[in-house]
């Protein structure tokens, strides 16, 4: 519904009727069809243009002429004239209709723009992950445009609290949220224990995971998803598990390692690069690696365009091109 709401000089009957106006709900159908009436001066040729009945035409002026209470149209022979009041309605008739039109342009673009535009978060640790999977779709979507926020699993949970998000990668869903979002699996996240290649555990084959909980341990914050799968699984080995360093960060996290102050346990697609120049050393201990998975998370309710939708399957189905190959772990 439209609502009058503007200042006019004219006539002092006219202002009465206006005012009133204030007070009704006269649709925006109603005015282009009064507009359409005014150019054309027939209900017959109306009807034509806007693909209506002539009765429904006449129907609809009739209605608007009513919450008014004075006739807009009189008929000269076979044309419909304005009348007087009829002639100064228009005007204000032709400034809302233009205005109407300007809105629909304006959410036009902003449509456009929505359809081209993907918000994603994604959990430091898949920072390497996700970041492949936007590049690899942005060489098939170049007038794509993806925000990408990295950030910890505590403002992961709120952003999707707060529908901010369209996606979000990340390990663990909170399970407080599980029943307010859309969460699949996107491939396994093996949490692996690494040292410098020169420790001595680096040598030996087959280490008991009793063997190493005295080590200095350099992991996630207390708050990750990654720590808490850490001592998770110590526990489930009748282990407690104690860090000596806890890091922000997973760069963080390597460059400690390699420096020598302990051991870490990271993801295993966080390490690729520092694998292959053999600045850190993925342990041979019993029970592990973790295996974790990733997960694609969005929130139920929030709206999702085409292209955010196509994000979300590209994600899913190319995600094992992803994945790094290491047949001596049996991870894959």
């Amino acid at each position: 519904m439209i609502y009058f709401d503007f200042k006019i000089s004219f006539t002092y009957t006219l202002k009465y009727y206006v005012l009133r106006m204030i007070k009704m709900n006269i649709t925006i159908r109603q005015l282009q069809i009064f507009d359409q009436v005014a150019k054309t001066e027939s209900y017959t040729r109306t009807a034509e243009i806007l693909n209506m009945t002539q009765p429904a035409v006449s129907m609809q002026i009739k209605e608007l002429e009513a919450q008014i209470n004075i006739p807009l149209f009189e008929r000269h022979g076979k044309k419909m004239m304005l009348t007087h009041t009829g002639q100064g309605m228009l005007k204000y008739a032709t400034k809302l209709l233009t205005e109407y039109q300007n809105m629909q342009v304006a959410i036009d673009e902003l449509q456009s723009t929505h359809e081209q535009y993907i918000k994603v978060s994604a959990a430091t640790t898949a920072n390497h992950l996700i970041t492949y999977m936007i590049a690899d779709f942005s060489k098939t979507h170049q007038k794509v445009k993806i925000a990408l926020d990295i950030t910890n699993r505590e403002s992961l949970v709120k952003q999707l609290n707060h529908y901010e998000p369209d996606f979000v990668v990340m390990g663990e869903p909170p399970k407080s949220s599980l029943a307010r979002l859309n969460t699949q699996k996107i491939i396994e996240n093996p949490l692996v224990m690494v040292s410098a290649p020169n420790h001595p555990f680096a040598r030996r084959k087959n280490i008991l995971l009793k063997e190493v909980i005295n080590e200095n341990f350099i992991v996630r914050e207390k708050g990750s998803g990654t720590k808490a799968a850490i001592e998770r699984h110590f526990k489930e080995h009748h282990l407690s598990f104690q860090s000596s360093f806890e890091m922000s960060s997973n760069e963080a996290i390597k460059n400690s390692v390699i420096a020598g102050l302990g051991l870490g346990i990271v993801s295993l697609h966080t390490i690729k690069s520092e694998l292959a120049a053999q600045d850190l050393v993925i342990l041979n201990i019993e029970s592990l690696p973790i295996i974790r998975h990733w997960h694609l998370v969005s929130r139920k309710g929030r709206h999702l365009s085409p292209i955010a939708k196509e994000f979300s399957q590209h994600i899913l189905q190319q995600a094992a091109r992803y994945t790094t190959d290491y047949p001596e772990l049996g991870v894959k």
